[in-house]
């Protein structure tokens, strides 16, 4: 029997976020810490962001035997510097997902309508994100979360992600 035209089982997923998981943004901190905070500038630069190597290693890692996805609240405009910077530092290749245009919403809460529509087609095994309120949101939601610790906290960012929804 022909199993042509038979689909087969979809990997399961591990879901990314990228600035303070896979990228260092510490550098372009300092246009959140003025009055108005400065998006613009802060986004101007995501292009020059150091890997971080924890973060590599284990998308590296997972992509032996998961299909890669990023998941990030950076806005929609950032898509071809993204994808320029996750294949630039050779990360494994993945769907990039990303925050539309105008949302302003909380990351908590972007992140969780896009997981929720990703686990809806394909299981998701792990989701990797440094934000303690996407984390609790997450594994409140029942899926399994790890809180990547690797990268220094930012207040300025995560009132940009949480407040603002802008990251």
């Amino acid at each position: 029997m022909s199993t042509s035209g038979a689909s087969e089982t979809p990997r399961s997923l591990a879901v990314f976020d990228i600035d303070g998981v896979l990228a260092d943004v510490t550098h372009r901190l300092h246009h959140l810490e003025t009055r108005p905070k400065d998006w613009r500038g802060f986004f101007a630069t995501a292009s020059a962001d150091p890997v971080l190597e924890t973060g590599a290693l284990l998308a590296a890692e997972l992509a032996a035997d998961h299909e890669v996805v990023y998941l990030t609240g950076r806005p929609a405009h950032l898509r071809q510097v993204t994808a320029s910077w996750i294949e630039r530092h050779q990360l494994p290749p993945g769907r990039l997902l990303m925050r539309r245009r105008r949302d302003f919403r909380p990351a908590r809460v972007v992140k969780l309508e896009l997981l929720r529509q990703l686990a809806a087609d394909q299981p998701v095994d792990v989701v990797v994100d440094d934000d303690p309120e996407v984390v609790a949101a997450l594994r409140a939601a029942g899926f399994a979360v790890m809180l990547a610790t690797w990268a220094t906290r930012s207040a300025p960012l995560h009132e940009g992600q949480e407040r603002e929804g802008r990251t």
